[in-house]
């Protein structure tokens, strides 16, 4: 059993092991690379179809290809799509180009995923990070719990050895579930190759630029990049010594912005 094997049986068990234990759960869907590679998980683990709801937090502000690849890819898969929308704070302009970018995430991005959570009755929720992609998520485990404002005490995690997750059973407690922390960037491209998982076309190279992260269009830029292809994506990531997350701005805004955002409830 080779590498990609391994790291997908142990999605596939974590996946599992989450509609097991909750009592409802969701997943949550960017239409990045990571969480569509959870997305074509989920549908290995119950053969072919997704048994629980599929949400995906709208800001108002992603790119035009994720909005089109998102309508495509429900469609053919027949996923129970639930959009987001913090429509409150859209409607009073947050996230026009006014204030800190940190406040921004808070409002559209954490504040959206707490109304969604309340509105559907989540006990826990599969997110498609890794811990790889950023510091504060290297602390991060399987099964994570979070209190009754959806924050996250990093520095006492539940411990997890030999594939035990002891998850209490607390109606005030709340749980994200990473089925992908395992998982490398390269990794992940590597398994999109194998899997034939489709791609947003925006992190492919065009005129010497590609995104190598999306989310917002007006926080993120595109790298210096001539890969066009995943085989000339996963061989950039090899060597690459530029982070995954170089053009996100609001980790340019503060150097702490991640672990602000985590602590209080982002994904």
């Amino acid at each position: 059993m080779d590498t990609l094997d391994n790291a997908e049986n142990r999605s596939v068990f974590i996946i599992r092991e989450a509609f097991h234990k909750f009592r409802k759960i969701g997943m949550l869907w960017s239409m990045g690379k990571d969480s569509t590679a959870l997305l074509h998980l989920c549908r290995k683990a119950f053969m072919g179809s997704i048994p629980f709801p599929v949400v995906h937090v709208d800001t108002g502000y992603k790119f035009p290809e994720i909005y089109k690849f998102r309508d495509r890819i429900a469609k053919e898969y027949g996923l129970n799509l639930i959009i987001a929308r913090n429509e409150q704070a859209l409607r009073e302009g947050i996230g026009s180009g006014r204030g800190k970018k940190l406040d921004c995430c808070t409002t559209l991005k954490t504040d959206a995923l707490k109304q969604v959570i309340a509105q559907q009755g989540f006990d826990a929720v599969l997110v498609g990070i890794r811990r790889d992609e950023h510091g504060i998520r290297s602390k991060e485990r399987s099964f994570s719990p979070r209190d009754t404002d959806f924050k996250w005490d990093y520095a006492n995690q539940p411990a997890e050895i030999w594939d035990q997750f002891g998850i209490a059973e607390r109606e005030d407690l709340h749980c994200r579930v990473h089925p992908l922390l395992h998982m490398t960037e390269a990794d992940i491209w590597r398994y999109t190759r194998r899997e034939n998982i489709p791609a947003i076309s925006l992190y492919f190279a065009r005129n010497g630029k590609r995104y190598r992260s999306i989310g917002c269009h007006p926080c993120c830029g595109p790298v210096d990049s001539t890969a066009s292809t995943i085989d000339e994506i996963v061989a950039e990531v090899e060597t690459s010594l530029v982070p995954e997350r170089a053009g996100r701005a609001q980790d340019k805004e503060d150097a702490d912005a991640m672990q602000k955002l985590r602590t209080l409830g982002y994904m």
